[in-house]
């Protein structure tokens, strides 16, 4: 199934790392390393268009032009599993602001509840990067795209390790602006709402809870 707007990473390192995400008996320092790589490859790829500003820099030899960012970025981890991609974002921009929305789950209706939110100023300037490693129906995607759009959000990219073709459809209906970048595209979702074959809770998963 071909998604627009859609960029698939693929990678040797995440073809190795995917597999050991899935993989049941994967410990939890395992996981969260394996998410670490992932993370930056989609990180590398989420900033690699990103508008530079030139000036002069002076070296010990001479002068020569530098370049620096000339966009504000802010990222968005939809708690807690998102929280896991933030910190390769930060590595390549330290000084990106960062937001929290907080959902769960419903395990009847599948969809997302929201119980926190904390955006920071600047909203409508920046590029502001929503992550969550898996988009799985896509509700919870969904509701932080549309929250952070009436909060005055106009440059919008949804990371994700792992999607659903549900997920990214309804991501395509509700929200066609927004570019996802992910690192794989799974089967399908079973009856409980898991993504077929995924990987389980990312975030019990990666936070040792159950």
């Amino acid at each position: 199934m071909a998604f627009d707007d859609v960029t698939l990473i693929e990678h040797p390192v995440i073809s190795r790392d995917l597999t050991i995400l899935r993989d049941v008996n994967t410990s939890m320092a395992e996981f969260r390393q394996a998410i670490k790589r992932i993370a930056i490859i989609l990180a590398y790829n989420a900033l690699k268009e990103l508008p530079l500003r030139s000036f002069d820099v002076e070296t010990p030899i001479g002068q020569t032009t530098g370049y620096d960012i000339d966009q504000e970025i802010m990222v968005v981890p939809i708690l807690r599993a998102g929280l896991s991609l933030t910190d390769a974002l930060l590595q390549f921009i330290p000084d990106a602001t960062v937001g929290h929305l907080g959902m769960y789950r419903d395990e009847e209706t599948h969809e997302p509840v929201d119980y926190y939110s904390n955006i920071p100023e600047g909203v409508k300037e920046a590029m502001v990067l929503v992550v969550d490693p898996m988009l799985a129906t896509g509700g919870s995607a969904d509701d932080a795209l549309s929250f952070l759009k009436k909060k005055g959000a106009q440059h919008l990219r949804f990371i994700s390790l792992i999607s659903a073709p549900e997920g990214l459809k309804r991501l395509q209906e509700k929200h066609p602006d927004v570019h996802i970048i992910t690192s794989a595209i799974d089967e399908k979702l079973n009856d409980d709402a898991f993504i077929v074959p995924g990987l389980g809770d990312a975030g019990d998963r990666y936070f040792g809870t159950t």
